[in-house]
């Protein structure tokens, strides 16, 4: 479909811009869900190539369509999430009208299938998404999460009534959504899971606490990860999904989380009282929730990495523009050799981290994305990005140690990247596992 329809669409920008002058136009869209009649017409020159490595009009995953896309997500971010993100942290959360607004502009569910009440885009139309959340330096919005965890769980597996009713309002940022799998004796590990949820006639009675839930303060809407079968050969075989709306009678939200980093993202602790849930409430099939987790969270660990890569490039701009305008012993600082030699070494890994995740991007454009390839991207991306802030911040000095500057706040979001998702040293056992078999 045209994904923007009759919005004003954002066009005019120079591939080589970083942040784009943008003349806007009504226009429409061809479809970004159609990858071969939207293939670029002009040779995109190589990333590492290009003025800069936020450059729009480079990397060949990308269609000139996915280009318009970008063009008018890096106006939102810049006109509607920019101005107001230091608000927002003080705040610990962002606004429901920026949820509103960003519903209005078809920027979520962007890859939620027309017919289901989505926008009708593909996975590029989302990772254009995550890597322009990522090159504004605001973690703030948890429109991933909203959008490309959650909202998959409920068009794979929901029922035609759950899809009619919580799909079309999430799209329109009326509805916001949160997963709840970790609790305070469960992270990782999901078999450790102990929130339980016990039939009641027709009905089901649901009792635990989650912990950390993006989005949880905020959310209207909440899949929660339950027990179900405390009779199974393993807890896997026992757990369920379940839809949990704001308002229900037991259910409750602790105090938002305060956190070293994310400070704009909303994280909070779910309590589960006897809350009483319809039959109707159950997603998918009852005992099958844990099958369901395995399918969905390869996308949700090459979301995280594909922040990761795209935070890493923002890094290394924001980095090459102070070096270049500071000065040190009458010169700038870039003309010192250890700086010029730091710089070639971030930018030859990040530019390799990037091949490969958009070699992970394509093949699950495509649907051949395995579980291990995305461990793999997931732990690389996370590490390198940790090690890009480490010493992007240290070529600032001790302004990177300030808060206002840009590198202090990528450096304190990027600790949590490895993190959620699974832990990479679970990335890890996933990865050998694919090698030498599960001992």
């Amino acid at each position: 479909m045209d994904l923007a329809g009759s919005r004003t669409r954002c066009v005019g920008a120079q591939p080589s811009d970083m942040l784009p002058r943008i003349t806007c136009v009504s226009t429409s869209v061809p479809n970004i869900g159609n990858r071969e009649g939207g293939k670029s017409s002009f040779c995109r020159p190589e990333t590492a190539s290009a003025k800069t490595l936020m450059d729009i009009g480079t990397r060949g995953i990308f269609s000139e369509e996915h280009d318009l896309f970008r063009q008018n997500v890096r106006r939102f971010f810049q006109e509607e999430v920019v101005p107001y993100h230091t608000e927002w942290e003080k705040a610990g959360q962002v606004s429901r009208e920026l949820w509103q607004k960003a519903g209005e502009q078809g920027l979520l569910g962007v890859n939620i299938s027309e017919k289901h009440g989505g926008i009708g885009g593909d996975l590029l139309s989302s990772s254009v998404m995550w890597e322009e959340q990522m090159y504004s330096n605001c973690s703030g919005p948890g429109f991933s999460l909203h959008s490309d965890i959650v909202m998959p769980y409920i068009s794979n597996y929901g029922s035609k009534a759950q899809i009619e009713n919580f799909i079309p309002r999430m799209a329109a940022g009326k509805c916001i959504g949160a997963i709840a799998m970790t609790e305070p004796g469960a992270g990782s590990d999901l078999q450790g899971v102990r929130t339980y949820a016990k039939r009641d006639g027709s009905d089901w009675i649901l009792n635990g606490n989650k912990v950390f839930i993006t989005n949880g303060w905020m959310s209207d809407l909440v899949i929660v990860v339950t027990v179900t079968n405390r009779d199974a050969k393993t807890v896997a075989h026992g757990i369920s999904l379940f839809l949990v709306e704001e308002g229900m009678k037991g259910f409750s939200k602790g105090k938002k989380l305060e956190k070293i980093g994310l400070k704009a993202q909303d994280t909070a602790e779910l309590f589960f009282e006897d809350v009483r849930l319809p039959a109707e409430a159950l997603l998918g099939e009852v005992d099958k929730g844990f099958y369901y987790l395995m399918n969905e969270l390869p996308q949700e660990r090459l979301l995280i990495a594909d922040m990761a890569i795209a935070s890493c490039e923002f890094m290394f701009e924001e980095t090459r523009n102070y070096v270049c305008e500071r000065k040190a012993f009458g010169k700038t600082v870039s003309h010192l050799q250890t700086v010029q030699h730091k710089l070639a070494e971030l930018k030859t890994e990040i530019c390799i981290g990037r091949v490969f995740l958009d070699n992970c991007l394509q093949l699950h454009a495509e649907k051949r994305l395995d579980s291990s390839t995305a461990s793999m991207a997931k732990y690389w991306a996370t590490e390198l990005q940790n090690k890009v802030a480490t010493q992007c911040l240290q070529l600032h000095g001790g302004w990177g140690y300030m808060w206002e500057f840009p590198i202090a706040k990528a450096f304190v979001d990027s600790r949590v990247q490895p993190i959620y998702g699974g832990t990479n040293e679970i990335m890890k056992e996933l990865i050998a596992r694919s090698i030498v078999g599960k001992n």
